[in-house]
C-alpha cells in the first residue's frame, strides 16, 4: 500500500510517500523545482526489488519551508530514515538530489550505496568547459547565467486565475511531448501550486531559488567523491534537452569535465547513459531501475 503522510522534522514538516514492502530500503529524491510526485514512475519501476520512499525536500511539494544548507537538507533525509525506521537505506537522487545523494554517501560509509542521476553543480568558471577556447567559455557562461538570471526572477510567482487552465494544458502537452504520464506529471505541477489569500502561487519560492542557486553553483563534488568509501554510482547525459541546444558548445564540454571529474576522483563508478539527458528520470525510468537495482544488489 502506497502510504503519503507529513512526518516533523522538527524545524519544518516534511511530506513523504512511502510505496511500502519489506525489501531493501531506498530513500528516491527529486531535483530542484520538482516534488515527490515526479519521481513515481522510477520508484514504481524500483518497488519490486525495494522499499521505496519518495519525499518533497525542503520548500517544494507539500514540505515546509526552510533555510536551505546541504547540513539542513541532510538532516531532513536523516529526519526520514528515523520516523520510517529505514535501516541504512540506500539513497538515489536525480540532479539536486543526486548532490545531496554524493553528500549523504561522503557522510554516510556505512550506506549500501548511493546513486546520482546527473546530479552535478551547472559550470561556473572557463574550466569546467575543457576544450572551450577560455574567452569563448566565458562568454557562454555569462549568456547562460542570464538565462539563470530570468528563471530565477520568475521564482514564486503568482499565477493569475485565469491563466492557471492554460499553464495545466501546457504541462499536458509537455508531458505528451517527453512521453512522461500524464497524470503524474500534472500531479507533480499541482503539488507545487501554493493557495493562499485568494492567490495561487509556485514553489519553490523566490528566496529557495536563490538559496539553492548560490549551494550548487559553490558546490565541487570532486572531493566529495574522493572522500566517499561506501559504493556510489554516477550517471552521467549525452544529450541535450531541447532548451539547452542553443549551449550544444557548452554543455557537450561540460559532459566532458563530468567524465574527467568522476575519472579522476578513482573510486565512483560512472557511466554516460545512451540517448539520455538531464530528463533521463521521464525518459528512461525502466533502465535506470535495472541499473540502480543491479548497482545495489552487486553493492551488497
Amino acid at each position: 500500500m502506497i502510504n503519503d503522510r507529513l512526518i516533523d522534522a522538527g524545524e519544518l514538516p516534511l511530506a513523504v510517500r512511502d510505496f511500502g514492502g519489506d525489501a531493501p530500503p531506498l530513500l528516491l529524491l527529486h531535483g530542484a523545482g520538482g516534488n515527490l510526485a515526479h519521481m513515481t514512475t522510477l520508484a514504481r519501476a524500483l518497488r519490486p526489488h525495494h522499499r521505496v520512499v519518495t519525499m518533497d525536500l525542503r520548500g517544494h511539494g507539500r514540505s515546509g519551508d526552510g533555510v536551505w544548507t546541504w547540513d539542513a537538507a541532510l538532516g531532513d533525509l536523516a529526519a526520514v530514515c528515523v520516523q520510517l525506521e529505514l535501516d541504512r537505506p540506500a539513497v538515489v537522487g536525480h540532479s539536486l538530489g543526486g548532490m545531496l545523494a554524493a553528500l549523504w554517501g561522503q557522510r554516510h560509509p556505512e550506506a549500501p550505496g548511493v546513486v546520482s542521476l546527473d546530479g552535478n553543480p551547472p559550470p561556473t568558471r572557463p574550466e569546467h568547459l575543457p576544450g572551450l577556447d577560455p574567452e569563448k567559455a566565458a562568454a557562454e557562461l555569462a549568456r547562460l547565467h542570464a538565462i539563470f538570471d530570468r528563471a530565477q526572477a520568475l521564482a514564486g510567482a503568482v499565477i493569475p486565475a485565469d491563466q492557471l487552465p492554460d499553464l495545466v494544458e501546457r504541462q499536458q502537452m509537455t508531458a505528451r511531448d517527453m512521453g512522461a504520464n500524464e497524470k503524474v506529471w500534472i500531479e507533480g505541477f499541482r503539488r507545487n501550486l501554493v493557495h493562499e489569500n485568494g492567490e495561487t502561487s509556485t514553489r519553490p519560492s523566490a528566496a529557495t531559488t536563490s538559496q539553492l542557486r548560490t549551494l550548487m553553483n559553490e558546490l565541487d563534488l570532486g572531493p566529495v567523491y574522493a572522500a566517499t568509501t561506501c559504493p556510489e554510482l554516477l550517471v552521467l547525459p549525452t544529450r541535450d534537452l531541447p532548451e539547452q541546444e542553443p549551449f550544444a558548445e557548452l554543455y557537450a564540454a561540460h559532459r566532458r569535465y563530468l567524465v574527467d571529474q568522476a575519472a579522476a576522483a578513482g573510486h565512483p563508478r560512472y557511466l554516460s547513459l545512451a540517448d539520455a539527458s538531464h530528463a533521463m528520470v521521464v525518459e528512461q525510468p525502466a533502465v535506470l531501475a535495472g541499473l540502480i537495482t543491479d548497482f545495489l544488489s552487486g553493492s551488497r
